[in-house]
């Protein structure tokens, strides 16, 4: 570990922070173990390099395992290391990313393993939103490690090498990993949720400090806005069109078309991730009911929440109000996925939405693009849960349900004895589509505040987060709550 430029440990601090910039910390620290053959073992570092350096300027804390120590396992020291990185980091207001390559448990050490390994979960519970933890596995993440990396905010995923697991494939009852390999990237990103990002090792490093130069460096001093290049009051002529496709709309309302999409693999029908406004980022949530690729469609989704969407989109909110982000909810919803496995989970998925979007106190805005019916458009960060803004584009559609479908309630006797049966639906569902389901009429209500073209979002929007920009919001004084 004396010549750090031959380990790939070393290699990964250097390809991700700013040239020259990293100071290892507690370099001389070895194992002290001395049972299994471990007297005479070299234990460089023990197996974790620690320091810091920054990213575009930005303070940051690192620590990246090397494998090449007895498989970058976890040992007393090994633990010691990490969890006076986290302290180090807690004190100064910065985040800690975890560079990932680790074999597990240390067994040679043991009980004194396992407190180490216990030791870093307490660390990481108490920097929870206080400053951001970012995990990238490019080995081995099994066990332990594999808890660690899911405390973290943030984690990212090389996608051939890497695993990811608590228990390995192969000791899953009537599995194995050619079945099928629970520890890759392609399970852990589109099945399990734990992974924000798949790509290579550059790829993740990349998106690792675009990550860190977009969020804040703790949860009281926001540094994380830019200077605005792009014209605030910018129209977006096209966005209409892309009403189904809520990361292009995205992409179309953010400066200079940024968007960082996370979990885009899980969930895909809800978009969450961060654009910027007049330079300040801001978190996003929106349904998503397209994609198009090159200008093909290449994939088309429901219009509702599903357990796996609302749970991805709950956590992402609680990440953003812990730090300060605004939140902008882009909302086309008819209702919950109908299926037995949904049903399964889905009411406490939306309940665990519901609470993040009423629990945040950043500033909200919603906008209605598309449809908004019953109560997951409540969900959906509404006025009544919240929202301190909430606008509307024209053709919105707002209420308890598709008109057509509740004149057929409704009307259901008159229907049946009608001559024109059709002809009478088309008539109900009219008047009620004008007189409930409307965007103006939700306006006429006080659900929505403004109804506004669909080009002119940008600059609304900018407009809306200039004006809450102080927003101050008490909660009841409680230890936290339960949902």
């Amino acid at each position: 570990m004396s010549d750090r430029t031959q380990t790939s440990a070393s290699k990964r601090i250097d390809a991700l922070l700013d040239e020259n910039s990293f100071v290892e910390v507690g370099r001389l620290i070895s194992a002290r173990a001395t049972d299994f053959n471990m007297t005479g073992q070299e234990t460089p570092a023990d197996g974790v390099m620690t320091g810091y350096g920054t990213i575009e300027g930005n303070l940051v804390y690192v620590y990246s395992q090397d494998a090449a120590v007895l498989g970058g396992s976890v040992g007393e020291m090994h633990g010691k290391k990490i969890v006076e990185l986290y302290r180090l980091a807690m004190k100064m207001g910065a985040p800690v990313i975890g560079l990932v390559d680790c074999a597990g448990l240390r067994l040679q050490e043991a009980t004194d393993a396992l407190d180490g390994f216990g030791r870093i979960y307490l660390e990481q519970t108490m920097a929870s939103g206080v400053i951001p933890q970012i995990m990238a596995v490019f080995g081995g993440c099994g066990g332990g490690m594999a808890v660690s990396a899911a405390i973290a905010d943030f984690t990212f995923m090389e996608e051939k090498k890497a695993k990811l697991f608590v228990n390995s494939p192969n000791a899953l009852e009537g599995n194995y990993t050619a079945k099928c390999d629970t520890a890759s990237a392609a399970f852990q990103s589109e099945q399990a949720g734990t992974v924000d990002y798949v790509g290579s090792e550059d790829d993740i490093l990349d998106k690792i400090r675009t990550l860190v130069s977009i969020i804040p460096a703790n949860n009281e001093d926001d540094m994380s806005y830019d200077e605005c290049t792009d014209d605030l009051n910018r129209l977006c002529p096209d966005l209409m069109a892309c009403g189904g496709d809520m990361g292009l709309a995205l992409s179309m309302i953010s400066d200079d078309a940024f968007f960082m999409e996370l979990k885009a693999m899980y969930a895909p029908e809800m978009v969450t991730g961060f654009i910027r406004l007049n330079g300040n980022t801001v978190g996003c949530v929106a349904n998503r009911t397209e994609v198009y690729t090159e200008g093909e469609k290449t994939a088309s989704y429901e219009p509702v929440l599903t357990a796996k969407g609302c749970e991805k989109a709950a956590d992402f909110v609680s990440f953003c109000d812990a730090f300060e982000i605004p939140l902008l909810t882009l909302v086309n919803v008819e209702g919950y996925k109908a299926d037995k496995h949904t049903e399964r989970k889905i009411a406490k998925a939306a309940a665990r939405l519901t609470y993040a979007f009423a629990q945040a106190s950043v500033p909200k805005v919603t906008i209605v693009a598309g449809q908004a019916f019953g109560t997951a458009q409540l969900t959906m960060a509404s006025k009544s849960i919240g929202a301190d803004l909430v606008y509307a584009w024209p053709e919105a559609s707002i209420g308890m349900m598709d008109s057509t479908a509740a004149a057929k309630i409704m009307y259901a006797k008159e229907i049946e004895t009608a001559a024109d049966g059709a002809a009478l639906i088309a008539e109900k569902a009219a008047a009620y589509a004008k007189e409930q389901s409307s965007a103006l009429a939700a306006a006429k209500r006080g659900y929505v505040d403004d109804i506004i073209e669909a080009p002119d979002t940008r600059k609304r929007v900018i407009a809306a987060f200039e004006m809450l920009f102080t927003k101050r919001e008490g909660r009841p004084d409680k230890k936290h709550g339960t949902v």
